[in-house]
């Protein structure tokens, strides 16, 4: 999907009043229609473009959660599938931010950001189930961590729930990042209660409003993927921590609707992570990243060539010539984007609180090799 990670924009939900078990704040969200009030600590952030499939079974598991004290900000990315009017009539209690066209999974956040009145801000993709305690989960990290500016959820296959889609993010030396533990069993893994990581994926993460206040919230020109990177580094440099709530959990149906290599998402993610190495990577390792790139194209066309892992899906998408056309504009503009990326890297300058051997040394800490990258599990 193109909305939250997967889809460019967002999805949908059902019910036709207010939840009878919403706390007092809420309820006043609730019949103020989403207007703004003292009293919530976490804003959910949902982005939907054209997702009505997905959103009901998203907001009935939010419906249930065990925390109350929280509202859901639902930013429509110009959907015409009838995802506005089924919010309007059927959860009325959603705080609903129309916009008139996709704005992208980054600038829908931002604009969710605007509305929200949180000290935590929980961005969701519209294609997940939460568990109940998924929030109280979440916030107790938090609040039990203020050194920390982001937790992660424990994000896992909706359809097969013991396989791990997400502990957080690792990343690649050319800046190339997947899921860690990814087709991993859940169930084999001995993990404490909080573990730290790199940063969490905006799947399903808890960023605190003082870190996004001191360093930004997602970057637009990213539009989609890879913007969580950018984010997740900006805030380590910044010296935050990020931890893993290990029993938030998250069932998330992964690349239902964006196809593993659609040539947009194929472009998207290779002039997306040059970006996330000319903001954040260290001045060394942003020399090495052209090697590492000549690196992963080789070990991406051994497996075109076996048909396997990723290899395998490339060659079964029916658009070859298409997707390697994308990754030739996605390294073009990257290219020509340089210029713009190295002067966002100079103005956060001011916010850095590690110097480049103490990044150097986080990013070897979470690195993923090639192969993990582009294996399926």
């Amino acid at each position: 999907m193109l909305t939250s990670k997967d889809d460019i924009g967002g999805t949908v939900g059902s019910q036709t009043s207010p939840p009878q078990n919403l706390s007092a704040v809420a309820l006043a969200k609730v019949e103020g229609e989403g207007q703004g009030g003292d009293g919530v600590k976490v804003s959910v952030i949902i982005v939907n473009w054209n997702g009505l499939r997905h959103l009901p079974e998203c907001l009935e598991s939010l419906e249930k959660q065990s925390y109350r004290e929280f509202e859901v900000i639902v930013v429509d990315n110009g959907s015409t599938d009838g995802s506005l009017e089924y919010l309007r009539e059927s959860h009325p209690w959603v705080r609903l931010v129309p916009l008139p066209e996709n704005t992208g999974f980054a600038g829908g956040n931002n604009a969710g950001l605007e509305q929200a009145q949180g000290e935590y801000v929980v961005t969701l993709n519209n294609d997940t189930i939460v568990l109940p305690d998924f929030l109280q989960e979440l916030i107790a990290v938090a609040d039990a961590h203020p050194d920390a500016g982001m937790v992660a959820a424990r994000i896992c296959n909706n359809f097969e729930r013991d396989t791990i889609d997400s502990l957080g993010i690792a990343i690649c030396p050319d800046a190339m990042s997947r899921g860690a533990g990814r087709g991993r069993r859940f169930s084999e893994q001995k993990l404490d209660r909080v573990e730290e990581i790199l940063f969490p994926s905006a799947c399903a993460a808890l960023y605190r409003r003082k870190m996004l206040d001191e360093i930004g919230f997602f970057d637009e020109t990213f539009f989609a993927y890879c913007e969580d990177s950018d984010l997740g580094l900006r805030g380590r440099f910044a010296g935050w921590k990020a931890l893993l709530a290990r029993d938030a959990v998250v069932y998330h149906k992964y690349s239902m609707t964006s196809g593993a290599f659609s040539p947009l998402k194929l472009y998207l993610v290779e002039r997306n992570h040059y970006f996330v190495a000319l903001k954040n990577f260290p001045a060394g390792m942003l020399l090495a990243v052209p090697c590492f790139t000549l690196m992963r194209y080789f070990t991406q066309f051994m497996l075109v060539f076996g048909g396997k892992g990723a290899g395998g899906e490339f060659l079964s998408s029916g658009s070859r010539r298409e997707c390697v056309l994308a990754l030739a504009r996605g390294m073009r503009d990257a290219i020509l984007a340089t210029p713009a990326c190295l002067k966002q890297r100079a103005a956060l300058k001011p916010v850095r609180r590690l110097d480049a051997k103490e990044m150097r040394r986080l990013l070897t800490r979470y690195r993923m090799r090639f192969d993990e990258l582009l294996n399926n599990g």
